[in-house]
């Protein structure tokens, strides 16, 4: 763990991500990287000595067919209280809309409901399982399918919902994150969604692969770009 809580603490201090007094919703998809997510801020909450609340939230996409009974158990190993808001998300997406390209409308969709339940509960954050090759890859699809340079921040505020969302992970490399999902034996919940593995996001992973594999530092240069080209200010620090 001294990887992850280490990538973490550099991108909390870097981007001022939490703070003593924070009521923290966590997202929690059932899948590796929210799950090591609500593992290390747990770990992080006693090394940092800050006293925040964190809350674990996991919104159902197609009720019945996902089991978390594992994720409860971890949540009440790590005395975190967990809900879970069961949906139609599913059934819109594949059988309404029939959309060919659903994720970023489902994530949209998922993050509305996570700031609407963290809202409710008198929550300030929203903290975010993404770690540094979903930054790169949500890089590579916008410049790529959108012919602009973007991609998700560290910190976004929601001022309608006055949720901050962080991504405490954003530094970490994936590779850590499986590893550490082996070596914590962490209930990881295997994916639903009709989509998975058939997606842009999917053949932006490969295309990344296929570049560390030529490259072996080309995730981390490409993460020094975000940060250092204040011409774009993609990832402009907090002043």
């Amino acid at each position: 763990m001294k990887t992850v809580l280490g990538c973490l603490r550099r991108a909390d201090q870097d981007f001022h991500m939490i703070q003593s007094g924070d009521r923290i919703a966590v997202g929690v998809s059932g899948g590796k990287d929210s799950l090591l997510l609500l593992y290390a801020l747990s770990l992080y909450r006693k090394f940092s000595h800050m006293d925040y609340e964190l809350h674990a939230f996991t919104v159902a996409m197609c009720p019945g067919t996902e089991n978390f009974s594992g994720v409860q158990r971890l949540c009440d190993t790590l005395n975190i209280p967990y809900t879970i808001r069961e949906t139609e998300i599913a059934h819109i997406l594949f059988d309404i809309r029939k959309d060919a390209n659903p994720c970023a409308l489902c994530a949209k969709m998922r993050k509305g409901i996570l700031n609407e339940l963290a809202a409710a509960r008198g929550l300030n954050k929203l903290a975010l399982g993404h770690h540094r090759e979903d930054a790169l890859e949500t890089l590579l699809m916008s410049l790529l399918f959108e012919s602009r340079l973007h991609t998700f921040h560290p910190v976004t505020h929601f001022s309608r919902a006055n949720i901050t969302a962080v991504r405490p992970l954003v530094y970490l490399p994936e590779k850590h994150v499986i590893h550490m999902a082996k070596v914590l034996d962490l209930p990881v919940v295997a994916s639903s969604c009709p989509a998975n593995g058939h997606t842009k996001r999917q053949e932006m992973k490969e295309l990344l692969r296929e570049l560390t594999g030529r490259y072996p530092r080309a995730p981390e240069y490409m993460l020094n770009a975000l940060k250092n080209d204040r011409r774009y200010g993609l990832w402009d620090k907090p002043k």
